[in-house]
């Protein structure tokens, strides 16, 4: 069954691999399979185009316009309906309609509409004429909106995309001539404002999230209806919702305070603040705080930090458990309608009149049909105490008939006695996750639901609840969620791992939780960027973790100033220099770019090398230093050439000699390396305690995968995936870097902001577990003097990946 669905759907041009990922969606292939049949492409493949059309019908039609769906199927058939946005107006004009007036529908629908270029030309022409000023301010950044006022122009309502996007881009290059430096990404606009050193924090803000609006105008997002577009069970609730709102568009990101966030949640986070502010509207932080046994107060302010540091503010931090009075009394209200009863179940039980592991036939339970009196009164006798854990629950009256098994009589409340860290003791029975959110949403005046794929199934049980209680009712719309290879996500497994001291705690570097990816020092703006440039569709991402890497690799180079420094480092002592030479050299923040500011370190008759860059026995393929050989010594005038090797008692090399090969006219060497002076004078080297170099957690980019990983995730740990580097030296540059982030970090805590590259080693930070002494009493002193420990982060190295060269 499964193979002929995947050629089926193979007809209307859906490539193999996608073909088989909608095979598997239950809720999607019977839609798909139908919508086939019924446009009659069953047995004759469509056009490409065409197909997309099907498709788009099958995966947006609304449950109140499937009894219609193969009418709209066969007037895809029949070239009525030529573009998706026909297809999406034909599923709203159909939506909850008993008959279909074709008249009407194809007034609707604009079919036989024809928008001829010409049209899209005039109707742009004078739309531009609205909005100039805005466009000639913000030049090019203003596309995004631009092209979304075109499309709403009601003339062009049913024009070709392509053919209004071609006008606008005409208008845009006639008014404003060719992109030049004042349309380049924020980040690279230092070269024209050429800020210091001391304005890197404030060059970071500026490139911060909506630096690529179009995701919001463009896809998937552009679809979503516009506030009151969504249809209520009684016309008021949408009046009474409106003049609530005002019009403006109101999210919210929903996290359950029982664990820290993911990388998953950023691409939720900049959705949903994200799509309010490309809208001007407004955006909620809400805490789902309905599980009182699983939530920590470290969870709320780490979930609030983080969407902060992400660079989002929300309109308001509101909670699920404000509401526990109100939900409470809605659900006596859904009892007293019949639409819930007190269940005396046991989990085992439920599954089994669920249709159990065989997936017999559903059936309902003794208690389904009891009177309602008698469910008032047991859920009454629940409020107060009369019942343990586990002995009573209310359940919602829905469709057990209904294939979705979010209709199989969900759970709405159950006791639990454990003090809630916000309500204390004043409840024992507590409202679930499929009861709460969407009556929160409705409270909150949500008008886009936003969420993973794996709630598509709850869509429908979403709306039934707010039908039911005849609230006002959202809309609830589905994106794909956003995975990484190499890595585990889930609390629970997470907390494993922590637990047996496979990593530090919850904020690992080697783990993608967003305190972990914080604390590795990749920049909130790096990941913003990352999420924005995937884009918004409806299908799962996995990521591999090398191309993030190398996405955050990119952001560095951009933003972060060089040093020099050295791992197992070598003692060169250069014989022809007097033992007091002193040359201050001016260095460069990042080569080649004036706008990033300098800094200045000695060069001295005794310098270190990092112990990779010798070797006593040459050979051909090796350019640096060995006995002998002459290499090059970074910003250093002239290069140096080995001419004897000093070893201990055991035969390790601990010193070398070296000439200074200023000669007039010494050839060029072949290859420069970094080094670090020994300088007392002048606190140099700086000398690390400890420089962690994370790798991959897991060896697989499935650790789950039990055909890959048979013995669990656990046995597929890296053992090697952190080494420490003890004794590596530092240039005094760091000082400069670890001051500036003195002046200007508002918390002092932050200490990941301070990020720069290891010339020819990587990217790394601060780690929080360094002690920089009481460096905040002491403002106009600086943090070489008063630091303990330092201890650093790799977040990247510098090797790219080559798959990412294709």
């Amino acid at each position: 069954m499964a193979d002929n669905l995947v050629l089926l759907f193979q007809n209307i041009g859906l490539t193999e691999q996608k073909a088989k990922e909608t095979a598997k969606n239950k809720n999607l292939a019977p839609t798909l399979e139908k919508a086939i049949h019924s446009a009659g492409f069953q047995e004759k493949a469509s056009e490409k185009s065409t197909g997309a059309l099907v498709y788009h019908l099958a995966s947006t039609i609304t449950p109140g316009a499937t009894p219609h769906l193969d009418y709209i199927a066969k007037a895809i058939r029949d070239s009525k309906l030529a573009t998706s946005d026909q297809v999406s107006a034909a599923i709203k004009f159909v939506n909850d309609k008993k008959e279909i007036n074709e008249a009407a529908f194809n007034e609707e629908c604009g079919v036989g509409v024809v928008v001829t270029k010409e049209d899209v030309n005039t109707a742009v022409d004078a739309y531009t004429e609205t909005v100039k000023d805005r466009l000639i301010k913000d030049r090019y950044k203003f596309f995004g909106m631009f092209f979304a006022g075109a499309k709403n122009v009601p003339s062009l309502r049913w024009a070709n995309g392509g053919d209004v996007k071609e006008a606008v881009d005409a208008k845009m290059l006639e008014i404003l001539g060719p992109k030049d430096e004042r349309d380049a990404p924020v980040k690279k606009q230092k070269k024209e404002t050429k800020p210091e050193v001391k304005e890197e924090k404030k060059v970071e803000e500026t490139a911060s999230v909506l630096t690529v609006p179009d995701m919001f105008f463009e896809g998937e997002l552009a679809k979503l209806h516009k506030p009151g577009g969504n249809p209520q069970i009684k016309p008021e609730l949408m009046e009474a919702h409106l003049k609530a709102t005002g019009g403006k568009y109101v999210t919210r990101f929903p996290p359950e305070p029982n664990g820290f966030l993911h990388i998953g949640h950023a691409k939720a986070i900049n959705i949903n603040f994200g799509l309010a502010k490309a809208h001007n509207g407004v955006c909620n932080l809400r805490y789902d705080d309905t599980n009182p046994e699983a939530e920590e107060e470290r969870y709320f302010e780490s979930i609030l930090e983080i969407v902060k540091w992400l660079g989002f503010t929300p309109s308001e931090i509101t909670y699920s458990s404000t509401h526990f009075h109100r939900l409470y009394e809605l659900a006596i209200e859904l009892i007293k309608k019949d639409k819930a009863y007190i269940c005396h179940c046991t989990g085992e039980q439920i599954q089994m009149h669920r249709g159990g592991p065989e997936r017999g036939p559903r059936t309902a339970c003794a208690h389904r049909d009891r009177p309602v009196k008698e469910s008032l009164e047991l859920f009454e006798k629940m409020k107060n105490g009369g019942f343990e854990e586990g002995e009573a629950i209310l359940r919602m009256k829905m469709d057990l008939e209904n294939g979705n098994p979010q209709f199989w009589d969900l759970v709405a409340y159950r006791v639990l006695k454990t003090p809630h860290h916000r309500t204390g003791d004043e409840w024992i029975i507590y409202p679930t996750y499929d009861y709460t959110h969407c009556l929160v949403d409705s409270f909150e005046n949500i008008t886009h639901s936003l969420c993973t794929v794996e709630f598509q199934q709850s869509r429908a049980s979403y709306y039934w609840l707010c039908d039911a209680l005849e609230v006002y009712k959202p809309v609830q719309w589905e994106y794909g969620r956003l995975n990484i290879t190499n890595t585990i996500l889930s609390k629970r497994k997470i907390a494993e791992l922590v637990k047996k001291d496979y990593v530090f705690d919850w904020d690992d570097p080697r783990l993608f939780t967003l305190p972990a990816i914080r604390r590795r020092g990749v920049p909130p703006e790096a990941i913003n960027n990352f999420v924005h440039t995937l884009g918004v569709t409806k299908s799962d991402t996995v990521i591999e973790v090398t191309k993030l890497d190398a996405f955050i690799r990119d952001y560095l180079n951009e933003t972060a100033p060089r040093l020099m420094g050295v791992f197992n480092p070598i003692k060169v002592v250069i014989e022809n220099l007097p033992e007091s030479h002193e040359e201050m050299l001016t260095v460069q923040n990042k080569p080649r770019d004036p706008s990033m500011g300098e800094h200045t370190i000695p060069f001295t008759r005794e310098v270190w090398i990092d112990g990779s860059d010798f070797r006593e026995v040459d050979d051909k393929d090796f350019f640096r230093l060995a006995p002998g050989k002459t290499v090059g010594l970074l910003n250093v005038p002239c290069p140096i050439t080995c001419t004897k090797v000093v070893k201990d008692d055991s035969g390790k090399v601990v010193q070398l000699l070296a000439r200074y090969e200023d000669a007039p006219g010494f050839k060029r060497p072949k290859t420069y390396i970094q080094w670090v002076a020994e300088s007392p004078k002048h606190g140099s080297p700086v000398r690390l305690d400890e420089v962690r170099l994370f790798d991959r957690l897991f060896n697989h980019a499935n650790p789950q995968d039990k055909r890959d990983v048979p013995g669990g995730y656990l046995s597929d740990v890296n053992p090697y995936s952190l080494s420490v580097e003890n004794g590596a030296l530092v240039e005094v540059g760091l000082w400069n870097i670890m001051d500036q982030w003195a002046k200007t970090s508002e918390s002092k805590t932050d200490f990941e902001a301070m990020r720069f590259q290891l010339t020819r080693i990587g990217y790394f930070c601060v780690d929080k577990e360094s002690d920089l002494g009481d460096f905040k009493a002491k403002s106009s002193v600086s943090l070489k003097d008063t630091s303990k420990k330092i201890i650093l982060n790799r977040t990247v190295s510098l090797q790219v990946s080559s798959t990412l060269k294709k």
